[in-house]
């Protein structure tokens, strides 16, 4: 595999930081996913975790994509997205287009309402796993105007594969041990903030989002703001998983 002088300093870069031993897994996935925008050539960056008991894909991680699109993506489009699962399942560096044609994903909705809003067009994924566990994954995106990833990129993705395993494995195991089982959280709302807690159970609760703002005289886009960093704190996506947990 030939690899170009930036290239090889990219690189360089890339596992230096996933041999850093005092990131936790949100920091690492961001960290490369800035690395990768530069070694790539790509405009866009996304990583999810996915979560098998409630559903969906958590943890968000994004570069260069608007919020409000990704949180329509939380709400809607990860339930009626034609090529992610397909990627996911394939558990190395997949380019779409070898799992949908390019014209058969422009005509679709997810397209058209979701990935085009925010200028994505040409992409590739690779899903990290731990035996069937999902540690979380890498998007990579680029512009209708940059072309399609190749082969040699994919071979870039695969080679840094194992040291993102590692480095998420290591985190993870950092973060239990710096939480001893005396001192585990007894429930889901031990992470949150005394509001958070309160939007949390007037979730549970079956309020809407005008009704919580009411209950607790703020505003609907600080209802909002709140439930955003309590799906990003817990891990989940949607209102439906919130209102599961205790």
């Amino acid at each position: 595999m030939y690899l170009t002088a930036p290239e090889q300093q990219a690189l360089r870069g890339v596992f230096a930081l996933l041999a850093e031993d005092d990131r936790d897994e949100r920091e690492i996935r961001e960290r490369l996913g800035q690395a990768l925008l530069d070694l790539l050539h790509a405009d866009q960056f996304a990583s999810f975790v996915w979560n098998a008991a409630g559903n969906s894909f958590g943890s968000r991680v994004a570069i260069h994509m608007d919020p409000a699109n990704l949180d329509t993506y939380a709400q809607w489009h990860q339930h009626h997205d034609p090529i992610t699962f397909v990627l996911q399942s394939r558990r190395r560096a997949t380019r779409v287009t070898e799992v949908m044609p390019q014209r058969e994903l422009m005509r679709t909705p997810f397209f058209n309402d979701f990935l085009a809003r925010d200028g994505l067009h040409w992409g590739m994924n690779l899903h990290a796993f731990e035996g069937d566990r999902a540690l979380g994954d890498l998007r990579i995106w680029r512009r209708k105007g940059r072309g399609d990833f190749g082969d040699h990129e994919k071979a870039l993705l695969d080679l840094i594969e194992p040291a993102f395993i590692g480095a998420l494995q290591r985190a993870q195991r950092a973060a239990a041990a710096a939480m001893p089982s005396s001192h585990a959280p007894a429930s889901s709302d031990a992470l949150l903030s005394a509001r958070e807690q309160e939007v949390a159970r007037c979730v549970r609760e079956g309020l809407t989002d005008k009704e919580i703002a009411r209950r607790m005289a703020v505003s609907v886009p600080t209802v909002r703001t709140y439930l955003r960093r309590i799906f990003d704190k817990l891990g989940i996506e949607r209102r439906s998983a919130l209102a599961a947990l205790r």
